[in-house]
């Protein structure tokens, strides 16, 4: 009997595994391999070049400059989404009326694909008639025509508000599922003591909601680190670079410049980030078990 099961439980995985083996394992491997060659994503003919690749990172300008904007989209995508997604379900927990209609709204967006988002804030920032621009001279009287994703000094942080309007949503979510497993009655001892409001928020709320914190902020990092849809629909790196990030650095010189195997070397070293980010998030996770388990 126990043979029969796993023989069935080998059927069953078979067929994911294959396809999580060909699309994921295959291409990451194959990442490796050619970084260590200058492929350039056509040819059958390539030479290996060993870690030339990697020793061309340290001197390219351009990777200097997507390493900045990476870890300013990380920061700001941990940042937003969290405060926001804080504020947000600490309000929907007050019983402010509409609550739930008001939470499907906020939660809305992170339904939407990534190329859906980019492209409706591609018309909220449009110069001649988009929303940003209509709002802000209808409050100041003077009609305004900023190319926000055209400015080399606006098209990231641009970026990043389109991010974090689709993520706010889920942050909401886990903390609105955080604050339910606050027990009552501390909430009640608090009032009690004549404390106040942002008193009680600070002193034993927040502090309550450590695990769901982790959560959010782990996610975000790892969202922010994939994100590259987003970017590609809305600027495209650009303007002259100044919203290129690391994934987009690599899309650009793989699939525009055809150096593939320079390519394949910044996405192992996107990699690297990524399990190093990861790691330490387990670590944090599972201090804040011991601590909260």
């Amino acid at each position: 009997m126990q043979r029969e099961n796993t023989f069935w439980r080998i059927v069953f995985l078979a067929l994911p595994l294959s396809v999580f083996a060909v699309l994921v394992i295959w291409p990451l491997a194959s990442s490796f391999f050619y970084s260590f060659t200058n492929w350039n994503g056509f040819s059958s003919d390539y030479d290996f070049v060993g870690f030339r690749n990697f020793a061309k990172i340290y001197t390219d300008k351009l990777f200097l400059n997507a390493i900045i904007n990476t870890a300013v989209w990380m920061v700001a995508a941990i940042v937003l989404p969290t405060l926001l997604g804080l504020g947000l379900a600490l309000l929907i927990d007050s019983h402010v009326p509409g609550g739930q209609v008001f939470k499907s709204i906020f939660y809305l967006p992170i339904c939407l694909s990534a190329v859906v988002v980019g492209q409706i804030w591609i018309w909220i920032y449009q110069p001649d008639w988009g929303l940003l621009n209509t709002a802000i001279g209808f409050v100041t009287g003077e009609p305004l025509n900023y190319a926000w994703l055209a400015k080399p000094n606006t098209a990231l942080g641009s970026v990043i508000v389109a991010w974090s309007w689709q993520q706010t949503g889920l942050s909401m979510v886990i903390y609105l599922a955080g604050l339910t497993a606050i027990p009552e009655d501390l909430l009640e001892a608090c009032d009690l003591e004549g404390a106040s409001a942002w008193q009680r928020i600070r002193f034993v709320v927040v502090p309550l909601l450590t695990p769901a914190t982790v959560v959010v902020i782990a996610l975000s990092v790892i969202n922010s680190l994939k994100g590259f849809d987003i970017l590609f629909i809305m600027t495209g790196g650009g303007p002259f670079n100044s919203s290129d990030t690391l994934a987009m650095h690599m899309y650009n010189e793989s699939f525009k410049k055809y150096l593939t195997g320079y390519g394949s070397a910044i996405s192992v070293v996107l990699f690297l980030i990524a399990i190093t980010v990861i790691g330490i998030y387990f670590r944090q996770l599972k201090k804040v078990d011991e601590i909260y388990g």
